[in-house]
């Protein structure tokens, strides 16, 4: 089941948010809800709080090329246990924050550790798109947005157009 996405600024996407402690049907059917939000939105990554759950869940897709097959990544609880001195700098985009884009550095490499849906830990190094989504992800679950990396100049200009955007949805 597709679910709402927030727009920025709302006070859930700025909550750190709760640990999962006991993988229940709900949070997988969360996790399912949330792949299918993503796909469809289009986007690479989704972060619990983004639908308005702040528990500590993430998911993410970054195969882009045609005739690829998709890699549906579902994390609870992904934590960064490791990152490169080495930096890589991306033009970010959030599905909270619509149509806004900006460079953004952050480490090439990161060690990431998460339990997956079977409540299992896994551990994998993510390079590249991989690496910046997963970060970009895990920022949401701190309650911190791509934009928060921003100047104070920069990050109040998106914010007053997602807040005329937000007014322009209520009236439609």
């Amino acid at each position: 089941m597709k679910r709402p996405i927030l727009i920025h600024p709302d006070p859930r996407l700025k909550k750190v948010c709760t640990p999962v402690s006991d993988l229940s049907d709900d949070l997988r059917q969360l996790a399912d809800d949330m792949l299918e939000t993503m796909y469809d939105a289009p986007g690479i990554g989704l972060a619990a709080p983004q639908v308005g759950v702040t528990r500590r869940l993430i998911v993410l897709d970054c195969v882009k090329d045609e005739g690829e097959a998709p890699r549906p990544l579902v994390m609870f609880n992904p934590d960064v246990v490791a990152s490169s001195d080495e930096t890589n700098t991306y033009e970010e985009g959030c599905l909270s924050i619509p149509d806004q884009y900006a460079e953004v550095t952050r480490p090439k490499l990161v060690d990431v550790r998460w339990i997956d849906r079977n409540g299992n830990e896994q551990n994998e190094t993510f390079d590249g798109l991989w690496a910046t989504c997963v970060q970009h992800e895990i920022d949401h679950l701190n309650g911190k947005l791509f934009i928060d990396y921003l100047g104070a100049m920069r990050r109040q200009m998106i914010t007053r157009r997602m807040q005329k955007l937000k007014r322009e949805q209520a009236r439609a």
